[in-house]
């Protein structure tokens, strides 16, 4: 086993934040050079290239490792780190991970109070400043992926498509997810499937959409599992059944005041183990990860008892 690091392995998106990555991250360089700190920083070039290098630096002894970019970056890096943990069989607490954020989500980052100011982020990683968060992996016939903040399927994951396609196309906004999500609902289509936690049956039939949250924040600050922790141990869900797009367009403003989970428009309940089955070939719909499309149904989503430091401030450790 190669021998432990102390140094930081940064891993640079050149690409999150519509392309202002390079000059975001060189103020920050050159702070963290004029504290002498020790690190090595390496920069993506394709899809994926994060959570190999992430992989990687973990084989060669890094136990510090940051992102910059966007929640898209972070989730690469988390999943390359974990996957590495899974087959040398080490502990994820041995490991910090955190961001430099400069993508244009950015939502997990809230549950941890991470500055968006660098120089703020370079003393949070030279004090040390971590606290512990719940390892979940997703599981579905294309391998396995960890959610370090939210995931979704069907109505969720359709907006995620969406925003991601805009993204590609050059479309940076507050607004783009707001956008993408009044787009996907004029298309909006429902899912029959069977949805198991912690073994029970909890629904079976058509539904539109579920959310599942180790964070409380995505599309820009929407609150679709408004009352999830990171560090207690248990994923939250929220299901919306099928009904009349009237009464989804209701729900809207509670997506942002913090309160979706008392309507009656959904179903939320809280789980260590989820499970969701599609009843028919119609409804192998996709589902999302930290923002990126990871797979389709059916999927299994597990708190695996295991925790991972992740940077945080100290209000929030």
């Amino acid at each position: 086993m190669a021998e432990t690091k102390s140094e930081w392995f940064i891993i640079v998106n050149p690409h999150a934040g519509s392309g202002k990555t390079i000059s975001e991250w060189s103020v920050a360089q050159k702070y963290l050079d004029s504290t002498g700190s020790a690190y090595r920083a390496v920069l993506t070039n394709h899809k994926s290239h994060a959570t190999a290098l992430a992989f990687s630096a973990a084989a060669e002894g890094y136990r510090r490792i940051m992102a910059v970019g966007g929640d898209g970056t972070f989730h690469e890096i988390y999943s390359g780190i974990l996957r590495w943990c899974t087959e040398s069989g080490t502990d994820p607490r041995e490991f910090c991970a955190g961001v430099f954020p400069i993508g244009s989500g950015n939502d997990w980052i809230k549950s941890v109070g991470i500055p968006h100011d660098h120089k703020q982020v370079c003393d949070l990683m030279l004090s040390e400043s971590f606290r512990e968060q719940d390892v979940i992996g997703v599981s579905c016939s294309d391998g396995t992926t960890y959610m370090a903040n939210i995931g979704g399927i069907g109505f969720d994951s359709r907006v995620c498509e969406r925003v991601n396609r805009l993204k590609e196309a050059g479309r940076r906004s507050k607004l783009i997810y707001l956008n993408a999500l009044l787009y996907t609902i004029r298309g909006m289509k429902s899912m029959n499937v069977q949805i198991l936690a912690d073994g029970e049956e909890v629904f079976t039939g058509e539904c539109l959409s579920v959310a599942l949250g180790n964070g409380r924040y995505s599309g820009g600050g929407m609150l679709q599992v408004p009352i999830a922790r990171i560090d207690d141990g248990l994923l939250d869900v929220m299901i919306v059944p099928k009904q009349k797009i009237g009464s989804i367009l209701k729900c809207l403003p509670k997506l942002f005041s913090g309160d979706l989970n008392e309507s009656p428009q959904v179903r939320y309940l809280r789980c260590k183990h989820f499970q969701m089955l599609p009843l028919d070939s119609a409804s192998t719909e996709i589902f999302e990860v930290d923002g990126e499309i990871e797979g389709r149904l059916p999927i299994s989503v597990d708190v695996t008892g295991e925790r991972i430091n992740v940077l945080a401030t100290p209000q929030k450790a």
